[in-house]
């Protein structure tokens, strides 16, 4: 299993979705402004991850991302999954698969590299997503409320200004004829 940014990201996406609770669904723009990732970046993960089943994406005026499942079935290993998913090509053995990848005599570390591989993800597996935002609450990490809506609102309408005097030549002349 691989560990790279993108996995990196995913979590802690993942961990900012898990905080807001039942705040409602959370925008790609409210996660990138609070962890300063770019939204397109974040939309090549939650693809991802919306494939997996681990989020669920709802559209229009106050959309956005909420989690698929419970906090406590999702696993670091889950995600990590979801955005590494990488599968080898079939048919080659790990030996062939190393050798072609690494070179001749790589396959003598391969047992080595497996059962480090098993240890790690069984770590992970065993990291819930709950306990990640339970952490970060004891942390004392505070849950930013939603974001201020932007759109097109109405401005509010100032008070016509009347002026006493004549504002065109028909009715300077009214005022000027009605003042004999």
């Amino acid at each position: 299993m691989r560990l790279s940014t993108k996995s990196r990201f995913a979590v802690t996406a993942m961990i900012d979705i898990a905080l807001q609770g039942n705040a409602g669904p959370v925008s790609l723009a409210d996660i990138g402004m609070r962890h300063k990732i770019s939204v397109s970046y974040l939309e090549q993960l939650f693809s991802r991850l919306r494939q997996s089943g681990l989020v669920e994406s709802t559209r229009g005026p106050g959309g956005g991302y909420s989690l698929g499942r419970a906090t406590q079935s999702i696993s670091v290993a889950d995600i990590i999954g979801a955005i590494e998913a990488h599968p080898r090509k079939p048919g080659k053995s790990g030996q062939a698969f190393a050798e072609e990848h690494e070179g001749p005599g790589a396959w003598m570390t391969q047992e080595l590299w497996a059962a480090l591989n098993v240890r790690m993800v069984e770590h992970m597996q065993s990291i819930s997503l709950r306990h990640l935002a339970s952490e970060q609450r004891a942390k004392g990490v505070k849950v930013e409320p939603r974001a201020a809506k932007r759109g097109v609102y109405a401005a509010p309408k100032a008070k016509p200004v009347f002026s006493s005097a004549p504002n065109s030549v028909f009715a300077l002349g009214r005022s000027l004829l009605g003042s004999r």
